[in-house]
């Protein structure tokens, strides 16, 4: 409720449903063609073969906007939906700046940062190891407690840690996942 008033006060509240009607999972492909017909584009990050997002950009096609899909790891089922998207036209997606110049977005130049992040920090090697460990590809807690050799504990310690360094990233069904540079 305090996030939509607070909307309310800043932005506008559009919807088809009275107000107070509770987020129904029935609702949610009429909300988002709501949103994928507001927007110019719309990108999906992640998505199995049986999901809400393909829903949306199923819509979001349908009413003339972009759809662009990130790729995932090919042994990832949150991934098959994103690959299926781009065999079926969508745009791929390795950076922002690939969604601002498909919609000819120009900005001046001091709006867009460089595509050169700012270095990270050096990590102890005993963080580095997990980083090491957990490569690019979504890993489960238990396949990390085997390449790294940490027990459970202290590797949960551990990755919590490089979540909150924004390193890693925390996805459904228990996995891990390294972000940021390569």
């Amino acid at each position: 409720k305090e996030l939509a008033h607070r909307i309310a006060r800043h932005g506008l509240l559009v919807s088809e449903y009275p107000l107070g009607t509770p987020p129904l999972p029935a609702n949610f492909p009429k909300r988002n063609r709501i949103i994928s017909g507001l927007s110019q584009g719309t990108l999906v990050v992640e998505a199995a073969l049986a999901s809400g997002s393909l829903i949306t950009a199923r819509l979001a096609a349908e009413q003339g906007r972009e759809v662009f899909a990130i790729p995932g790891s090919i042994h990832a089922p949150q991934s098959r939906g994103c690959h299926a998207l781009i065999r079926q036209g969508a745009k791929l997606v390795e950076s922002a700046q690939d969604v601002l110049e498909e919609l000819r977005w120009h900005a001046p130049a001091a709006a867009i940062p460089a595509e050169q992040p700012a270095p990270e920090e050096p990590l102890a090697p005993s963080y580095q190891c997990v980083l090491d460990a957990l490569g690019f590809d979504p890993l489960g807690l238990d396949a990390l407690v085997a390449r790294t050799g940490l027990d459970a504990a202290t590797l949960q310690v551990r990755l919590l840690e490089l979540e909150l360094e924004g390193r890693v990233a925390r996805l459904p069904g228990g996995l891990f996942q390294r972000v940021g540079q390569a």
